[in-house]
């Protein structure tokens, strides 16, 4: 008869493999929850570009092909993060403009600061749901702005609304929609430096490039006047 420190010491392989197996599993999830939290931001803007959720405009290389009847009032709204020390405004009055027509509107922006400063503008519009038809061409928002101290900025949208919206089950009843804007801090991208000695070894190789061009253009021009 086996005794009982035995059994546990038969048993122990099993539960150690068993441990182990366990112990993989919820690594593996651990490490797929992170990368899902760090692959989750691109995916969930991707997401809005296309479903235009939570008012995310479109973009347009041009405009629409078709222009409509139908009206729009368009109202334009200008916020900044307070922790970027610019005055942010709209310098468009609202329109009213034919859906499928392209009009541009316009921003300005300057900095109240006493060094230069970057910003990235963040958009959506209002009634949320009208995010899908309204497309952008060209706009301030699609890349990072830069002041320098006390600058200030003309910042145009060009954008139309598609004619597609009236086929919306929403559409009927609206009037209007609201262009907002938010800037929020950036960090100035660093220049390129580069050193006196970069510089000199630069020079020094392009001209030592420029003296075996020559030698070889010589050399060749030799051997043609020998034949």
């Amino acid at each position: 008869m086996k005794s009982e420190s035995q059994d546990i010491k038969t048993a122990s392989p099993d539960n150690a493999r068993r441990n182990r197996m366990i112990g993989s599993a919820c690594l593996g999830v651990v490490v797929g929850m992170v990368g899902l939290a760090y692959a989750s931001v691109p995916l969930y803007r991707i997401f809005c570009q296309v479903t235009g959720y939570g008012g995310t405009t479109q973009v347009a290389d041009i405009g629409s092909e078709a222009v409509i009847e139908e009206t729009l009032i368009i109202r334009f709204d200008a916020n900044v993060a307070n922790d970027l020390n610019w005055s942010f405004q709209s310098a468009q009055a609202p329109m009213t403009i034919r859906i499928g027509e392209t009009r541009t509107a316009r921003y300005t922006a300057t900095s109240q600061s006493s060094e230069r400063s970057a910003g990235t503008a963040v958009f959506n519009v209002t009634p949320v749901w009208a995010g899908a038809y309204f497309f952008k061409i060209e706009c301030f928002c699609f890349s990072e702005q830069e002041l320098a101290a006390g600058e200030t900025a003309d910042m145009p949208v060009e954008f139309y609304v598609d004619p597609e919206i009236v086929d919306d089950p929403s559409f009927p009843g609206l009037s209007a929609i609201t262009l907002s804007y938010t800037f929020f801090p950036e960090e100035l991208s660093e220049p390129v430096r580069v050193s006196e000695n970069d510089t000199k070894q630069s020079l020094i190789r392009v001209a030592g490039d420029f003296e075996f061009n020559a030698q070889i253009s010589t050399r060749n021009q030799t051997m043609k006047t020998g034949e």
